[in-house]
């Protein structure tokens, strides 16, 4: 990870966000900076999705700003941040299920208009998932959990993206395919994709991850290295189960 770029990458700076009249996100600050990444950590309910969503646009921001390559994006439609280069690999994956494998990655590839660079692309993903190669031509549908999260995954960087936004990504898999799907994760970053995850499992979340963001009923709580939250007694107590 490199920090000497000081510009964020991704800024969100007292962004309140309301369901109805109930009060969700209450100012939270977030900077994701370029290669690095960062996780977003909470139990049940406290405003994790809802964070990606406001990132994403597919929530609206009440007040604060949501800056994206250093230009205010909350008033802008999610179609705009897609464009200038966010992807999302969604809870629950949300394959396309009566489609190909190769159909899923290409839909991936959609906004782009390079054809070659879609190939190569295509080629880097069936080495980097080497499950998908095997299941190139087969329906979406006909895949183990653990293949529908790489299908998904791979599926968001044909898109070329710039910040990659992760919502729980080890949500209903065995633990020995979320240690699988955590080292592509931390592959996938290695190869210079900035990361920002929203995931329950803090135990393996800040273990590849490089800094971290506690939310608690919609406030940021902690905000620290990686390192120092898995030593950190309060979360230890509340999330790691120590």
């Amino acid at each position: 990870m490199t920090t000497s770029e000081h510009i964020p990458l991704l800024r969100l700076d007292r962004v309140n966000t309301f369901y109805g009249p109930i009060h969700i996100l209450q100012d939270v600050s977030i900077e994701i900076f370029p290669d690095e990444l960062v996780c977003l950590l909470g139990g049940n309910a406290s405003g994790k999705s809802t964070t990606l969503k406001a990132i994403l646009g597919t929530v609206p921001v009440s007040s604060g700003t949501v800056e994206f390559l250093d230009e205010p994006v909350q008033d802008r439609p999610t179609s705009y941040r897609v464009r200038s280069g966010m992807a999302v690999v969604p809870e629950n994956r949300r394959i396309f299920g009566e489609m190909s494998v190769r159909e899923n990655l290409l839909i991936g590839a959609y906004l782009r208009n390079d054809p070659e660079g879609v190939a190569e692309d295509l080629e880097q993903m069936l080495e980097l998932f080497p499950r998908l190669a095997e299941r190139y031509q087969q329906q979406g549908s006909t895949l183990s959990g653990g293949e529908q999260q790489m299908l998904a995954m791979a599926r968001a960087l044909m898109a070329r993206p710039t910040l990659l936004l992760m919502d729980e990504p080890s949500m209903g898999l065995a633990p020995a395919l979320v240690e699988q799907n955590f080292e592509l994760i931390q592959r996938v970053n290695a190869q210079g994709t900035t990361i920002f995850m929203v995931e329950q499992n803090a135990n393996m979340a800040l273990s590849i991850a490089d800094r971290g963001y506690v939310l608690q009923m919609g406030r940021i709580a902690l905000a620290d290295s990686a390192d120092r939250l898995l030593e950190n007694e309060q979360l230890r107590k509340a999330y790691l189960g120590r």
